[in-house]
């Protein structure tokens, strides 16, 4: 029997018999299917981290020109004047979290544009 056969074979198997099949072989040699599943696993951690698809806005710096800040913040946000004031004062910290990068990337534009410094995180 070729590897080609087998892999045939293997992916006409449901997922119970796949099951018992690699507990067969786990008996047989002496192995475990666990660490490179692990390693797949961390592996795929890795990609998730690289293709990030949520991000926070932070306001690192509020720059010179913070009653323009405070303006876009409001825009941004729909915070008071108040809460929007106090979170520029209080930079750093997060404008908006969980946002898609467009709108991300749409958020630290219209800051920067005031003259805030901003990181997406």
């Amino acid at each position: 029997m070729s590897k080609e056969q087998i892999i045939e074979e293997i992916k006409e198997m449901s997922v119970l018999e796949l099951n018992d099949l690699v507990k067969a072989i786990e008996e047989e040699f002496g192995v475990t299917a666990a660490a490179p599943v692990a390693a797949a696993g961390a592996g795929a951690g890795a990609e998730e981290a690289e293709e990030q698809s949520e991000f926070d806005v932070v306001l690192e710096d509020p720059g010179s020109s913070k009653i323009k800040v405070v303006k876009a913040v409001r825009e941004i946000t729909g915070l008071g004047l108040k809460d929007a004031k106090e979170l520029v004062d209080n930079a750093p910290g997060n404008v908006k979290e969980g946002v898609d990068k467009e709108e991300g990337e749409d958020i630290k534009g219209k800051l920067e544009e005031a003259g805030a410094t901003i990181e997406l995180k």
